[in-house]
């Protein structure tokens, strides 16, 4: 059985670039950017420099974790191809953490056991991404809704049962509407819920885009 620890991760799914490591349950390092457009630029620096900040190299790390999407079809991109040229150097494994789990197990930290609460996350003007979870405890959530595009005038119908919505969308049931996973979240998700997802079959590895990317044609 591969040791978990120490975990690298990297976060790319939106306009946060983030890349943590991981050093046990209860101490890591980290460092975010929030800025758009940047990731191919600051990514491989802020892994470098996470890294350095706990004294270790590539070498050391004994799994990576990214954020897998969906999100940002260009960020999703780079992180995946930042961790896959790491892993192959050093060959180490991966663990592609899906995005709203991860946002998921961040958002149940801050809510009371049994919650129901929703996830969501704007695509475009008449689109959501919207998945439903269950608080248990601090380290299980039952899935009540999976990940699923559904149009903004179906919101309402579709949270009415839930006791609180997170995420981006602007509108009066969502609550911290700045809401996004961070790499240590990545790397949480990866150690507590992501083992089994653990791979070293880094050809087969694919962002999950969910959404086709559609080019506009002119008329």
């Amino acid at each position: 059985m591969n040791k978990p620890f120490p975990i690298l991760a990297v976060e790319t799914s939106g306009d946060l670039c983030s890349a943590a490591v991981m050093m046990d349950e209860k101490s890591f390092s980290e460092i975010n950017i929030l800025k758009k457009h940047i990731h191919s630029e600051k990514l491989l620096l802020m892994i470098k420099q996470v890294l350095g900040s706990v004294d270790l190299s590539v070498n050391d790390i004994a799994q990576i974790a990214f954020s897998n999407g969906p999100g940002s079809f260009t960020g999703l991109r780079i992180g995946l191809s930042a961790v896959k040229g790491i892993a192959f150097g050093v060959d180490i494994p991966v663990i592609p953490v899906p995005t709203f789990d991860a946002l998921a197990y961040k958002i149940s930290l801050s809510v009371n056991n049994d919650t129901n609460f929703g996830v969501v996350s704007n695509v475009n003007t008449e689109e959501l991404y919207f998945s439903a979870y269950k608080k248990v405890n601090d380290q299980n959530l039952e899935l009540l809704k999976e990940l699923s595009l559904i149009k903004k005038d179906e919101f309402e119908i579709s949270t009415k049962n839930l006791d609180s919505v997170f995420g981006n969308f602007s509108h009066k049931k969502v609550f911290n509407k700045s809401t996004f996973p961070t790499a240590i979240n990545i790397a949480e998700w990866a150690y507590l819920f992501g083992q089994e997802l653990l791979t070293y079959n880094f050809d087969y590895l694919e962002p999950n885009y969910f959404k086709k990317f559609a080019a506009k044609v002119n008329k």
